[in-house]
This record gives structure tokens, C-alpha cells and sequence, in this order.
């Protein structure tokens, strides 16, 4: 099976909650960025910063890397090893 496809076939998404200016925001999509060459993936990228609620969820733990259900993968740093196996077995259940 090719890298980051699954049994549906069907692309896994990720949810990024961070802020500009935020140097452990950047290191992180850095790091999806190096996943991205293994892993097909979608992320879809969320300012905290203007959203009262999305500030007081996760204001304080930025950045934050969720699945599309809201399952939270990592914050402040990169936990490679949950990502990768989010990756690889999304949506094979």
C-alpha cells in the first residue's frame, strides 16, 4: 500500500492550533513538513489568536496537533512516534 494512503483510501487529516510568532509552532510544521515526504496528510492550520474559545482550550499548550476528531496527538513538541502511528493506521479501523 503506498505511503500514507489507507484501506479506505482515504487521506488522514490533522489540525494544527497554533499563533504567529511562535517559534515551537514553527518547529512543528517543520516537522510535518518532514513527514509529509513519508505520509500523505492534510493539515489544516488554526490561529488561536482571535477565537476566545480556541484561545482558553489551548492558548496556553500552543502548538497543538490534533486529528480530524479532535484526538490531541502532541503539544509543544513533536511526539513523532503518536504522529506516525496516527498516520499509518488512520482509517484502517
Amino acid at each position: 500500500m503506498p505511503a500514507g494512503l489507507t484501506l479506505a483510501g482515504t487521506v488522514p487529516r490533522l489540525r494544527f492550533y497554533g499563533r504567529a510568532g511562535c517559534h515551537l509552532c514553527d518547529d512543528l510544521r517543520a516537522v510535518l513538513e518532514d513527514l509529509a515526504r513519508d505520509y500523505q496528510f492534510v493539515v489544516e492550520e488554526i490561529d488561536v489568536d482571535g477565537d476566545a474559545d480556541l484561545e482558553a482550550l489551548h492558548g496556553r499548550f500552543i502548538p497543538v496537533l490534533t486529528t480530524a476528531a479532535g484526538e490531541e496527538l502532541c503539544h509543544y513538541f513533536a511526539d513523532l512516534a503518536r504522529i506516525r502511528a496516527h498516520l499509518e493506521g488512520a482509517g484502517r479501523h
